[in-house]
C-alpha cells in the first residue's frame, strides 16, 4: 500500500480566500461561474476564432454605451425622469496602497531571484529558474496569449471544484509523486550537480 499524505485535509474555500472568489471557483455561486465562463467562451471565439480585432471591438463598444448614455441624459431632462445610474469612477487610495504592496513584494521578489544567480552564483537556484523559464516559453509557444488565459480560466473553474471532491485520492497521489520527484532529484544532485565545479564569488562581497 501507497504511503498516505501524513498532512491532514485543508479546507479548499478557505485556500481561495473564502470570500466571493472562493464560491465563484468552488460554483457555490453557479450564476456567477456561468457567467464567467461564458463571457470567456465568448471573448475567447471572437477574438481568436472569429478574427475581430480588439482595438475595433473595444471601440465600438464604448461607441455604443457613450451612445446610449447620451440619450438617456437627454431624454431624462427632457421627460424630467432620473439621470442614468453612473457609479464613482474613481480610484480609492486604499486600492492604490494595495496594489502598491503588491508591486513592491512582487519587485523585491525578483530583485532577490537576480541576486542569487548573479551574486551569489547559486547553481542549483539558476537551473531551477532556467527550466521554469523554458518551460514558460514552450507553452507560450504552442497557445497564443488570449488562448492561455482561456485555458487559465477554464481550469480554474474546474481543478479546485474537483480537487475539493476528490482531495483524499488526489493527495496521495501527489505525495508519490513528490517522493518520486525528491528521490530522482537527490539522485542528480549527488552524480551531477555535486560534481560540477562552482565558481568563486570573483571578490565581491555576499549581501545578507
Amino acid at each position: 500500500m501507497a504511503d498516505s499524505n501524513p498532512t491532514p485535509r485543508i479546507s479548499v474555500h478557505q485556500a481561495l480566500g473564502g470570500g466571493t472568489v472562493a464560491d465563484v471557483l468552488l460554483w457555490r455561486e453557479w450564476c456567477s461561474g456561468v457567467v464567467m465562463l461564458t463571457l470567456s467562451t465568448m471573448v475567447w471565439y471572437l477574438f481568436e476564432r472569429a478574427g475581430y480585432n480588439f482595438l475595433s471591438f473595444m471601440a465600438n463598444v464604448l461607441s455604443l454605451l457613450v451612445a446610449i448614455l447620451f440619450f438617456w441624459a437627454k431624454s431624462a431632462s427632457l421627460l424630467n425622469r432620473s439621470l442614468p445610474p453612473l457609479p464613482n469612477l474613481e480610484i480609492s487610495e486604499n486600492t492604490v496602497v494595495i496594489i502598491t504592496d503588491e508591486l513592491h513584494q512582487w519587485i523585491n521578489h525578483t530583485l532577490s531571484i537576480a541576486h542569487n544567480i548573479a551574486i551569489a552564483r547559486d547553481l542549483k537556484f539558476f537551473l531551477k529558474v532556467a527550466v521554469s523559464l523554458w518551460l514558460v516559453s514552450y507553452i507560450g509557444s504552442l497557445f497564443e496569449f488570449l488562448t492561455l488565459v482561456y485555458i487559465g480560466v477554464i481550469l480554474s473553474l474546474s481543478v479546485p471544484v474537483v480537487y475539493d471532491t476528490y482531495q483524499h485520492f488526489i493527495d496521495e497521489k501527489l505525495y508519490v509523486t513528490r517522493r518520486f520527484i525528491q528521490t530522482q532529484y537527490r539522485k542528480i544532485d549527488e552524480m551531477v550537480l555535486r560534481k560540477l565545479p562552482l565558481p568563486s564569488n570573483g571578490g565581491y562581497p555576499l549581501h545578507s
